[in-house]
Parts: structure tokens; C-alpha cells; sequence
């Protein structure tokens, strides 16, 4: 039997389209598994932790949800080279592609073979402390180092294959992938950047410096992150969900990940496309 998961965000919309989507995918000969968040509302299937759910082999998963559901389920899946399927249930979503009228359509399109599979960078992140490796990440969106709620400014020293970039004065320091550069990147002044572009972006978050503006650079360079605040408080942060506290001189080393995030899409439907309907570009 094929097998297929099932990932979701409770919300009333998400608990009464999980356990129709999973009746669907049963009619059309899957076997279906579920995350424990959608399984209260679908108890009929198989409950695996979503950190596990590639241990059952899916041939895909599909996202219920918004784009926080989908980055967690991006972490927990990339490693295997599960595709994704993210049906947009949140409000904004750049990466639930699939509204909620499209998604039948799209799921009859997916078993059919007929879906395209987009492949997306993710960003390889360690925290070091002296020698040590404290903790290791990959990120979807983003990987930011800032200040924390009662901190004042934070200092960071930014270099790029050991070239000093700056010292910077700021409440905080964004490394992003073009997938993560209409999340927080943009909200802090940064460009958009289409998917497909081999590039990371370093975004500073309020810089006490005017001139200290966005930067793009290859994506085979290694950014570093060094804080050099003293009794400042800061905090590293994953895609916004997952993160540690960082101390003074400790080291975030970025680079690009072994893995991809690999999404399905109908291939109507392109990058700027989502744009103009996101951002309403040229409505009036």
C-alpha cells in the first residue's frame, strides 16, 4: 500500500477538512498517517509524532495550515526528500500555495502524477561556544540572532569566508534563504528574492547605523555571526519556532544545507504570481 501524511494546525477550518482529506486519500489507496495534532479529529488513522512521520516512508505529505505549519513540517521531512504539499489555511502564506477551493483539484492532480516538485535551499545553522558545538539547525526561512525582550542594543560582528563584513549595532541580525525573504527579512527592510536565486541575505534588525543596510551574497559562503555584547541577553531563533539562548562571544555558523525542502505545486500558478495576490500588487 502507498502511504501518505497528514500534517496540521488545530483550527476549526484544519479539524473538519483533515479527516475528508484522509477519507480521500483512503478511497484512492493510500494508507494514511497522521501528526498528533490532527489526529483528536481524525482518530480513525494512524497517530506518528511529526518527527517520525519520514520513518513511514510517505510518498508525500500535505500541510493543513499556515506557513508555520509548513516550516515545521519542512524540518521534519526535508532530510528524507518527502515532497510537500502545503494547503493554505492561514491568512498570508507564501508557502501553503493551495487554497482551500483548489485543493481537491490538486490532490486528484498529485496522485495522478501530474504535480511539479520545486526544490528549495535551506540554511545549515551551528551555535558554537569556543570549540564546542552547542546545538546544530537547518532553517527553511531564516536563522536570526537578536536581542531579548529587556536586552538593550546587541553588538555582532558579521564576516562572510572570514571577510569582515561590520560590527554592527542593532537589535538584531537575519540570515535568510529567497524562501525566507518575504518573512522576516522583509518585515525588517529587506528585498524579496525569487526561490531559485543562489543567494543568502544578511537583514539587520533596527541598526543603530542608517548605513548598515540589507546585503545579498552567494550561497556557498559561510556567514558568522559573533556576539559581543557583554551582559547583554540574546537569543538565536530557527524559522521563529525552535531556538537557544546565545552568551557573549559565542559563534552562529551559517551555510547551506546538505538538504532541500522539496514542494508540490500544480504549475499554474508562478513566484510572482503569489506576489501580486499576497502583497495586492496592482489592486487599487
Amino acid at each position: 500500500m502507498k502511504t501518505a501524511a497528514i500534517i496540521s494546525k488545530p483550527t476549526e477550518k484544519s479539524n473538519l477538512i483533515a479527516p475528508q482529506v484522509a477519507k480521500w486519500l483512503g478511497e484512492h489507496g493510500y494508507t494514511v498517517v497522521v501528526d498528533r495534532e490532527t489526529a483528536p479529529h481524525a482518530p480513525a488513522y494512524e497517530v506518528v509524532e511529526r518527527e517520525k512521520l519520514s520513518e513511514k516512508k510517505p510518498e508525500f505529505v500535505i500541510v493543513l495550515g499556515g506557513d508555520g505549519t509548513m516550516l515545521s513540517a519542512a524540518r521534519a521531512v526535508a532530510q528524507a526528500g518527502i515532497p510537500i504539499m502545503g494547503v493554505n489555511l492561514g491568512s498570508l502564506g507564501f508557502l501553503t500555495e493551495v487554497p482551500v477551493a483548489d485543493l481537491y483539484p490538486t490532490l486528484e492532480a498529485l496522485v495522478e502524477n501530474r504535480c511539479e516538485v520545486e526544490s528549495r535551499s535551506m540554511l545549515h545553522a551551528h551555535l558554537m561556544r569556543g570549540t564546542e558545538r552547542v546545538m546544530h539547525y537547518d532553517a527553511m526561512n531564516d536563522v536570526v540572532v537578536a536581542k531579548s525582550a529587556i536586552a538593550r542594543i546587541v553588538e555582532f560582528e558579521v564576516t562572510v569566508d572570514g571577510q569582515l563584513v561590520t560590527n554592527y549595532k542593532a537589535d538584531g541580525i537575519i540570515v535568510s534563504t529567497p524562501t525566507g525573504s518575504t518573512a522576516y527579512s522583509l518585515a525588517a527592510g529587506g528585498p524579496i528574492v525569487s526561490p531559485g536565486v543562489n543567494a543568502f541575505l544578511i537583514t539587520p534588525i533596527s541598526p543603530h547605523s542608517l548605513t548598515n543596510r540589507p546585503l545579498v551574497v552567494r550561497d556557498d559562503r559561510e556567514i558568522v555571526i559573533q556576539v559581543k555584547s557583554v551582559g547583554e541577553e540574546a537569543f538565536l531563533s530557527i524559522d521563529g519556532q525552535t531556538g537557544e539562548p546565545v552568551l557573549d562571544g559565542d559563534r552562529i555558523k551559517c551555510k547551506k544545507s546538505a538538504r532541500n525542502v522539496r514542494l508540490l505545486k500544480l504549475g499554474k500558478r508562478t513566484f510572482f504570481d503569489v506576489l501580486r495576490t499576497k502583497l495586492s500588487w496592482g489592486q487599487r
